[in-house]
């Protein structure tokens, strides 16, 4: 027999080893669904073809066909509409996370969902979501959104916790993108859009091409090109236009853009290829390269009261440098009074400093300075970051025809990935370097890669049950690596105005200096069995056990069972139970990080340091360890002809849970302690921030999907629906680095209520579809503030918002697609107006859905 294994791997097979074969909740033609589930039988372990209902834990598939029916080309954006436990916000002002979105599935965060390609382990992105907000404040997950539908055959998620078969990061589930595997025919498509509000212009050139590669083989090939212009939700802040209304003509309109980023030239292949070596043997390999240029926005640096660049007693009076004093003689610039106006209701508020003879006689003398004569209207800085991606894997399966493992299905395989995030910062500038400064900084780079080994078996064995026992083990090697590459001089010099007050490094985003520079490297080792026996017509059981071992933090041993029975034809029930663990990543144990947070309606400069470095030791910091986590999960499935309906409650809960600290003060009364601990320059630190193993939580929920397929109108209609509740409570806290707000944020930041219904309608030559989203409440905040009560946080309201595409077959070759996301253009939650001042933003960020607002778009594919 010749077997052709061509997009699944062992993985899958493990999962049908457990059970865990993908239910077709997507909802196919029963034809299609015979036809998917065999080829899964097959990339599997070689047991009998499983039915929609046989899955012991809830599986969903999307295909690459509707993942492409959406406004966005963004991967995360496509699976938000498709699995309503799955959320990803976009982060307009967020440091990093700006540049790669951080996502999660039932309530937990990114790091928590294992992403393979393939079946295959996929690496983490180098970038960690310091502002990530509530549940991903801290989190580093895998960049999914390289991945562009057009390459995808499906995507298969797994809604239960399952390190126990694929070790770290399983805790809420797995997601497997599937390439396609054809050996002919094509696509190429051009798709343009825009939001309502007329910003935010795209355009999405992607294709498809399917080779053979010899007779027995393929090479499928994909691209996608990408550009996104920045939209803007913002408003002009109040002192800015004070600051106008004063005479101050360097003053933008806007002073700070709030919106989503400028992404340029985001381009990305992906390969997949697989070769019949004959005697049931074949050979493969996929990759890819993906590489894109990110432009964000930052908060507005007011000229007269930004903090150790204008003025350092708030705004009272202005920040003057003194030139000779930085070279050892006696101070001889004056203090320069910031003017105040007197309102007519007795408020008060700023005059305009550069009219002002204090500040004209300053500058007229040659020793004095102050950062006005390089921005007088102060600035905004742009964040930005060049990220490349890259990976590869290699490996051949099949049967074992002779030897003592005679009988055995094997994979062997060997995998390497890269995410390089190099950061730049302009529009800034270093203030202790003077009036030398210059004001584009490149700020240097995080680089995470990953290299992973597998060899992996499964054997069917007759044991007289009523179908043969599967067995499935197998090791796996793996290495992490998080390097920190310095940036350029300027970015992080103490320049000679250090000792004045003046703040050190770009402003903003300091950059990594050389002490910061330097690789960490973790390996693990890893070995498992898993076991499914039907041990009667009705009644499938599953187990598997896991243990894995760290060079770093030690082993830990976690566990799987799983179990079917069905009541009738219609009707099954399926429970499992599992432990897991998340061990914490290379980079959240080392990196180093200054950033602006805002918290408690103040902006301030934040230290991120490793938790063993001297400063966060100072606080409380420790060395970090695995998460573990327990969870719980059981529901039936009702299958009667065309109508599916499956109904799951999951309960997880999750012990020292890591996260980013909150922010925690550097008291003035510690300076002289830092610094004989050798933390330089502690008095311009306003605060420090490190990872800590600081709280324990329970998420529990419910899944409902249903399907009903019917002919209607004259053509074939769909039904879908999908809900999910889910419900984050934190067990225990230390209030020590983890605040009121945050756990607030951890409980309330997400909607408890998610449902999506869509009808799909297709006739001969018009395919169609309308998808009804609904969120419901939640606790707004903005960015990463995580103020408890008050501030700019409330409970938001629900929403509704309403998505459709109509396709028309132009001929068998041609096809043209018009449609909208949010197509009645559904307001996100406005922030209250006494926000502008510090934010300069219309809506709360931290919303479920896109803020930006409805968005429209035309889309033309040529099939070959």
């Amino acid at each position: 027999m010749s077997t052709k294994f061509r997009t699944g791997t062992l993985a899958l097979a493990v999962g049908l080893a457990l059970g865990t074969a993908p239910s077709f909740a997507a909802g196919f033609e029963e034809t299609a669904k015979t036809e998917e589930v065999e080829r899964i039988a097959v990339v599997g372990s070689r047991s009998a073809p499983r039915s929609v209902a046989e899955s012991p834990v809830p599986i969903d598939i999307i295909g690459g066909d509707e993942l492409g029916k959406n406004a966005s080309s963004d991967m995360l954006d496509m699976l938000v509409g498709a699995i309503p436990s799955f959320n990803a916000r976009t982060q307009p002002i967020s440091d990093a996370a700006s540049l790669i979105r951080p996502v999660n599935l039932r309530g937990l965060p990114s790091d928590s969902t294992l992403v393979l390609l393939n079946g295959k382990r996929r690496h983490r992105a180098s970038v960690i979501a310091f502002q990530g907000g509530g549940i991903n404040d801290g989190a580093q997950g895998p960049d999914i959104s390289v991945i562009p539908s057009v390459a995808l055959k499906q995507v298969e998620v797994l809604r239960d916790g399952a390190a126990a078969q694929y070790g770290s990061d399983a805790i809420a589930g797995v997601m497997n993108f599937v390439l396609k595997d054809d050996s002919d025919g094509g696509s190429v498509s051009v798709k343009k859009g825009s939001y309502y509000e007329g910003d935010g212009d795209s355009t999405i050139i992607d294709g498809n091409v399917g080779l053979p590669f010899t007779d027995d083989g393929f090479v499928n090939l994909s691209f996608q090109l990408k550009n996104a212009d920045a939209t803007s939700r913002s408003v002009q802040r109040p002192d800015a236009a004070n600051l106008a209304s004063e005479g101050n003509s360097s003053i933008q309109n806007p002073a700070q853009i709030w919106g989503n980023p400028e992404v340029e030239d985001d381009i990305t292949l992906f390969g997949n290829v697989g070769l019949d070596l004959g005697d049931d043997k074949e050979f493969y390999m996929f990759g890819n390269y993906s590489e894109r240029d990110v432009t964000g926005g930052f908060y507005y640096r007011n000229p007269h009261n930004r903090g150790n660049v204008y003025s350092v007693d708030g705004g009272k009076t202005l920040l003057v440098g003194d030139i000779a004093q930085s070279q050892g003689a006696a101070r001889t610039c004056d203090v320069v009074n910031i003017p105040k106006i007197t309102n007519p209701d007795g408020s008060i508020r700023d005059g305009n400093i550069l009219d002002s003879s204090e500040y004209q006689a300053m500058v007229a003398d040659p020793n004095c300075f102050s950062m006005n004569q390089i921005f007088p209207g102060g600035y905004t800085p742009q964040f930005g970051g060049n990220i490349t991606d890259t990976s590869l894997t290699m490996g051949t399966k099949g049967d074992i025809n002779s030897g003592f493992l005679e009988g055995w299905y094997f994979d062997l395989s060997g995998s390497v990935g890269r995410n390089e995030s190099k950061f730049n910062l302009k529009n800034t500038l270093n203030p202790s370097l003077g009036l030398e400064t210059p004001v584009d900084f490149e700020t240097g780079s995080y680089i995470q890669m990953e290299k992973t080994f597998n060899f992996d078996l499964v054997k069917g064995f007759e044991m007289g049950l009523e179908e043969p026992v599967n067995v499935a083990t197998g090791i796996e090697w793996r290495e992490e690596s998080f390097e920190i590459i310095s940036g350029e001089e300027a970015s992080w010099k103490a320049g000679a105005f250090a000792d004045q007050g003046f703040n050190i490094g770009s402003h903003g985003f300091k950059g990594f200096g050389p002490e910061t520079q330097g690789r960490n490297d973790r390996r693990n080792i890893a070995a498992y069995v898993d076991v499914e026996a039907q041990l009667t017509e009705d009644l499938l059981v599953g187990a598997a056990v896991r243990y894995e071992d760290f060079n770093t933090f030690g082993s830990t041993t976690n566990y799987k069972l799983t179990g079917q029975y069905t009541v009738n034809d219609e009707i099954s029930v399926r429970l499992s139970h599992s432990t897991g663990f998340r061990a914490p990543t290379v980079g959240q144990a080392n990196v180093v990080n200054t950033q602006t947070s805002l918290v408690n309606g103040e902006l301030i400069q934040t230290f991120l340091a490793p938790p063993t470095n001297p400063l966060s030791a100072f606080y409380g910091g420790k060395e970090l360890t695995p998460e573990e986590s327990r969870s719980f999960a059981g529901g039936f499935v009702f299958q009667d002809g065309d109508f599916f309906f499956t109904l799951d409650y999951y309960n997880i809960e999750v012990t020292d849970r890591l996260a980013q600290s909150s922010q925690i003060d550097v008291l003035a009364s510690d300076h002289a302690a830092l610094e004989a601990l050798g933390v330089v320059n502690p008095e311009l630190i306003s605060a420090v921030t490190y990872f800590a193993n600081d709280f324990d939580t329970t998420t529990q929920g419910i899944d409902v999907v249903a399907n009903y397929t019917m002919e209607l109108l004259g053509g074939d209609t769909l039904l879908s629906l999908a809900y999910n509740w889910n419900e984050t409570e934190v067990d225990k806290f230390n209030p020590l680095t983890t605040d009121e707000g945050k756990v607030h944020r951890l409980e309330e930041g997400m909607p408890d209520h998610r449902a999506t219904f869509t009808v799909s309608q297709s006739w001969e030559n018009v395919t169609s579809f309308v998808r009804v989203n609904y969120f419901g409440e939640y606790f707004a905040t903005h960015a990463d503030d995580t103020c408890a009560i008050g501030c700019w946080n409330e409970i938001a309201d629900s929403a509704v918002t309403v998505d459709a595409e109509v396709s028309y077959f132009l001929n068998d070759s041609v096809t043209l697609s018009a449609g909208a996301n949010n197509i009645f253009d559904q307001e996100a939650q406005k922030l209250p107006a006494e926000s502008y001042g510090q934010l300069g933003a219309k809506y709360y960020e931290s919303g479920p859905f896109d803020y930006n607002g409805g968005f429209y778009y035309v889309k033309a594919t040529y099939n070959f």
